[in-house]
């Protein structure tokens, strides 16, 4: 068909008589507009309503409408601001055809006119919360949490609760009686400080030389502001003394005036570990400021737990499991949420211990059991004697006890950086479903659990390093030493941890999926 016969110019006109060329995509204009059309969402002074990606249902958000290709949607879209023209609706997951669809927004653009201006320092979030308020008889999730958000909130109270009194009523059932008196009597600590040593016969006239004779100046005690002479072999296990080094002695109650009833056993420590103390929690303060001295008051607090519960009970006759695993329950609800504060994050990480704690309970009863640990090692056979036969004390309970404390701080570490993993890939990327991050979540948990179960191996290893240096110059093969009582008790506590370790990641890391996801 023939072209359209030109249109005269207007030399008149504003624009010098151009003639408006025709939109043949893209945005329209109102005036492009049919008659009766939308005129769309409108914000005060204008601007176009360009609806976030978080007030629609879809996870992912709509391209802005300049760079969709094909023809322009059934109802205008938001026009250039250049062009100074109405706007029209943006097509959205959530409304299909723009804000025009929304429930009484159907007439809303009808009304041609210009929009009232801003006021004065509102930002383009302040005038679109006015829009919506204004124009929208329906929400679009704002700040609110999800049902779904709130319902999992509630799984982990119920989920946390029946835990929390179960504890609670451990620790009452449980509860330290009266602390029982051994049949030897400790002996009294006193100290001093080292003010000559010398060369001397073990016997006098002996001529043997094979003591030292240290004599000591002592601080406190019945004998204080006097000297103490005291004689020490000269053997390969016996500590050697200089002038000046402040000791320790133990006076056995008897004649205080009589050297005999004193040893000489260890070094004053005090002081440096004070100072090493103090440089420790300067560091952590500095470093974590205010959760790092939540964590300090939490430390003091599972020392306070652990001298004041656990070990009396465990004294006063109490199933040392029964007693480890309440009191290691009460020391993670206090550190972790007294660390962490009271959020899903932590709760997430609560629960996850909880799961391990109990699975490394199961397992180190069994393999105790299956193993035939006694636990009767050097100490424990101290402590039994010690106590005598009117305290019953349950060796192979000892061992499941100091597995399961043990656990607990590599189970914290453990479970709280998974779950903050979770939280923070979550917190980059809302966009993540509960499969997406916790794929993610696994992949930083699968590193994580490497570096933890190879750092218990070596603290356990570390900590029975003069056993294992024994066994080997023993006589006897590898599996000879591996399956002794003292090395297989310490392979036990081992894998039975590290198998826990293993079980916290997915336990902590789907938790903690589950509750962002769902947010």
């Amino acid at each position: 068909m023939p072209p359209p016969p030109p249109v005269p110019r207007d030399p008149s006109a504003p624009d010098g008589g151009r003639p408006a060329a025709p939109r043949t995509g893209g945005r329209r204009r109102a005036e492009d507009r049919p008659p009766g059309a939308s005129g769309g969402h409108r914000l005060p002074g204008g601007e176009p309503a360009r609806h976030r990606a978080r007030h629609a249902p879809a996870p992912r958000r709509p391209a802005p409408v300049e760079d969709r290709p094909g023809p322009a949607p059934a109802r205008g879209a938001a026009a250039d601001p250049a062009d100074g023209a109405e706007t029209g609706p943006i097509p959205h997951p959530g409304h299909p055809g723009g804000w025009g669809d929304c429930p009484g927004q159907a007439d809303l653009g009808t009304t041609p006119g210009p929009a009232a201006p801003p006021a004065p320092g509102r930002g383009h979030a302040q005038g679109h919360a006015q829009g919506h308020a204004q124009g929208h008889g329906h929400g679009h999730g704002h700040g609110a949490a999800s049902p779904a958000g709130r319902r999992v909130r509630r799984l982990l109270v119920a989920l946390l609760v029946p835990c929390v009194l179960a504890t609670l009523a451990g620790v009452a059932l449980l509860w330290p009686g009266a602390t029982p008196v051994p049949e030897i009597p400790p002996t009294q600590q006193v100290h001093g400080t080292v003010t000559a040593v010398q060369v001397a016969d073990c016997s006098p006239g002996g001529g043997d030389r094979r003591c030292t004779g240290v004599t000591v100046a002592l601080s406190d005690g019945p004998r204080a502001g006097r000297d103490l002479v005291q004689l020490v072999p000269n053997e390969p296990s016996t500590p050697r003394f200089a002038v000046g080094d402040p000791v320790t002695l133990s006076w056995s109650g008897a004649n205080p005036d009589d050297a005999g009833s004193y040893q000489l056993v260890d070094f004053q420590r005090g002081a440096p570990l004070g100072w090493l103390a103090a440089a420790f929690a300067l560091a952590v303060v500095v470093l974590g400021r205010l959760r790092g001295f939540a964590a300090l008051v939490s430390l003091a607090l599972s020392f306070v737990i652990l001298l004041w519960f656990v070990l009396p009970a465990i004294l006063s006759g109490g199933s040392p499991l029964a007693v480890a695993v309440t009191g290691a329950c009460l020391i993670m609800f206090v550190v972790l949420y007294l660390t962490h504060g009271f959020t899903a994050r932590t709760s997430c990480a609560v629960l996850g211990t909880l799961a391990s704690l109990a699975l490394i309970g199961v397992l180190g009863y069994l393999f105790t059991v299956t193993s035939r640990l006694t636990g009767l090692d050097d100490t424990t056979a101290t402590l039994i004697g010690t106590l005598g036969p009117g305290v019953p004390i349950d060796p192979r309970g000892l061992v499941l006890a100091g597995l399961v404390i043990g656990a607990l701080g590599a189970l914290d570490d453990v479970t709280v950086t998974q779950a903050s993993a979770v939280w923070e890939l979550g917190a980059a990327n809302p966009e993540l479903g509960v499969r997406e991050l916790f794929a993610a979540g696994m992949r930083i948990g699968r590193d994580h659990v490497a570096s933890a179960v190879n750092t218990l191996v070596l603290a356990y290893a570390g900590a029975a390093l003069p056993l294992l240096l024994l066994f080997t110059v023993a006589a006897g093969g590898v599996t000879q030493v591996l399956t002794s009582q003292d090395v297989a008790t310490e392979i036990v506590r081992t894998l039975v941890g590290s198998i826990g370790l293993v079980a916290a990641v997915p336990v902590t890391t789907g938790l903690a999926a589950l509750v962002v996801g769902r947010r």
